[in-house]
């Protein structure tokens, strides 16, 4: 009976997890579908996705034998997507972005994180989600907002309301960006370099870099990969300073923050990208498997979002979000004009 119990109890696992993670898929899917209809292709399939989670939940419901499925697809789907990022960087596009955008992208990103958590503090709104939105603006917009919260461990609609925000003034960002080059006397490599810098989704970077022509496009989206790169150590400090905050609290082991060590995965796959030349059409399957991923885990956290405690927040995260967002563009735009 012991070996048969064993024996079964992986099935029943898979089984247990299969009608939430092919909700979530159904979703996804559905998302790619919308962001292919003109009208919907600015937003990407992952911000498709949350708001499709979202609204199904809201309005329809998850059924409770989902429930296991998406909380699946929030942590192991969810880590394995962030594991495959890194076949979108490799060393040599960080050299080719060159030590001042280097310099640029690593100041930016560590002075617009300290200051947002700084602000989000003096307006009282909830530490996690301030860190959350932090990170969103400073990195790389949802896929940041994610990965951050494996260590943060905020509430999923702390992680909704970030990714509503990043999105929101990232797409603002996307529109703004392309009418600017020529008034603020832009070189193509320098508005590429800021585009990069200071806009949060790789998505919204691509749309807005390749408006000023081919050049700023291309150094656009480098210089937004070597910012995506960040991204590991990053959340690895913060995952150190949680465990080190939680030794001297009051919980007990299994409440610990752990190191998210499945961000080392990400460290490998860039390295491996690095030392092997990859084929281009395998790299293009390995992207789109990442987006695919991506939306899932993000559709799950939809099913897991109630409009009514988003509304609870009120608008000062969304204000937190603006103020992030005006810092990291002028801040940025700033490094640029004094060191380039």
């Amino acid at each position: 009976m012991t070996f048969i119990s064993r024996t079964l109890a992986p099935a029943s696992s898979v089984l247990a997890v299969l009608p939430g993670v092919a909700l979530a898929s159904m979703l996804a899917v559905l998302a790619f579908g919308l962001h292919a209809v003109r009208g919907f292709s600015l937003l990407s399939p992952m911000i498709l996705s949350i708001l499709l989670g979202m609204l199904f939940h809201n309005f329809i419901g998850t059924p409770a034998g989902a429930v296991a499925g998406v909380k699946f697809a929030l942590r192991r789907v969810l880590r394995a997507a962030i594991v495959l990022l890194g076949l979108q960087l490799t060393a040599q596009q960080v050299i080719a972005v060159g030590w001042i955008g280097v310099v640029v992208i690593v100041a930016t990103l560590v002075a617009t994180f300290v200051v947002t958590k700084w602000v989000g503090r003096r307006l009282g709104v909830d530490p996690r989600l301030a860190e959350l939105i932090a990170a969103g603006t400073s990195i790389c917009g949802a896929s940041a907002v994610i990965a951050t919260n494996t260590v943060t461990c905020a509430h999923d609609e702390d992680v909704a309301y970030a990714i509503a925000c990043v999105t929101v003034f990232g797409s603002i960002a996307m529109f703004l960006y392309p009418v600017l080059p020529g008034l603020l006397h832009l070189s193509p490599r320098d508005y590429g370099l800021w585009s990069g810098a200071s806009i949060h989704e790789i998505a919204q970077v691509v749309a807005a870099a390749f408006q000023d022509g081919r050049s700023s496009g291309e150094f656009g989206t480098i210089a937004k990969l070597t910012r995506v790169g960040m991204l590991a150590p990053m959340v690895l400090v913060l995952g150190f300073i949680a465990s080190r905050r939680q030794d001297h609290s009051q919980r007990t082991p299994s409440q610990r923050a752990s190191m998210p060590w499945f961000v080392l995965g990400f460290v490998v796959l860039v390295i491996a990208n690095s030392a092997v030349n990859i084929p281009e059409n395998l790299r293009s399957l390995t992207q789109v498997t990442t987006t695919a991923l991506l939306s899932l885990s993000l559709a799950a956290m939809g099913l897991e979002t109630d409009f009514a405690k988003l509304r609870a927040k009120g608008l000062r995260p969304l204000a937190l979000g603006a103020i992030a967002w005006a810092f990291i563009a002028l801040f940025s735009l700033g490094l640029i004009e004094c060191l380039a």
